[in-house]
């Protein structure tokens, strides 16, 4: 078994325990593998262990990735790209064009973007609204506030697809700190649902807070440095 194998299995058992102590179903909550600044050999190892879902953050290297790795299936289905970072205006269109789901929309404008620039003949375009729970400046995302205004104008676009919520909380190591965003997240999201949205994500949780997370409601947790190791970030596009 390969280390990044080794390391997807580690991650899989942390999530099955973690849904199992919440009282959830199993299989409730699915694994977003991030792949971010990790070339196509390790997307290919994940892959070959059974990973189907990569997170992406850089749209050229995403790009240059998913053009390595066209021909790369799981279980006879290719791979799903996932975009989980910011978002400027002038990248939106190969996003658009090349991504299953994008988590980082934090605004209208760039779910607008999204909408108008999904090709005719692809499937809706799944995305999430990024929330700024933290209120951290340094942060995207709407504030909660904001949530349901903006979570309705994007449910009526057309070629999205509203799934649900994302949200990448200050980082805390207390296991009762790190929930209490995650709480927030997750009552926001049963508000939108009880209002008539048909939600169904809630994207939360990394490797270092992902059982609070999945304590909390978390469907999708997204993991990078748990199954690939420690990031070298050089410039990106």
């Amino acid at each position: 078994m390969s280390t990044i194998a080794a390391h997807l299995d580690d991650v899989l058992s942390r999530i099955a325990n973690a849904t199992a102590q919440a009282g959830r179903p199993t299989g409730s909550v699915h694994l977003l593998a991030v792949s971010k600044t990790f070339g196509p050999d390790a997307v290919r190892e994940a892959a070959a262990a059974g990973q189907r879902a990569f997170g992406e953050n850089y749209v050229q290297e995403s790009l240059e990735k998913m053009a390595v790795l066209a021909r790369e299936t799981v279980d006879g289905e290719p791979l799903e790209w996932h975009f989980i970072g910011p978002l400027q205006s002038n990248k939106t269109r190969p996003v658009a064009e090349h991504f299953a789901w994008v988590h980082s929309v934090d605004r209208l404008k760039i779910a607008e973007r999204l909408s108008a620039q999904r090709p005719a003949g692809m499937p809706a375009l799944q995305v999430c609204l990024q929330v700024n729970i933290s209120g951290e400046a340094s942060k995207s995302g709407v504030p909660p506030e904001d949530v349901p205004a903006v979570a309705r104008a994007i449910a009526a676009l057309p070629n999205l697809r509203l799934r649900g919520l994302m949200a990448i909380p200050e980082p805390q190591t207390d296991p009762a700190r790190q929930r209490a965003p995650f709480r927030a997240v997750r009552e926001l999201f049963d508000a939108l649902r009880a209002d008539g949205l048909a939600l169904d994500t809630l994207s939360m949780g990394m490797s270092g807070d992902l059982e609070a997370a999945i304590a909390e409601g978390a469907t999708m947790v997204r993991i990078g440095t748990a199954i690939f190791g420690a990031r070298d970030y050089g410039p990106r596009a």
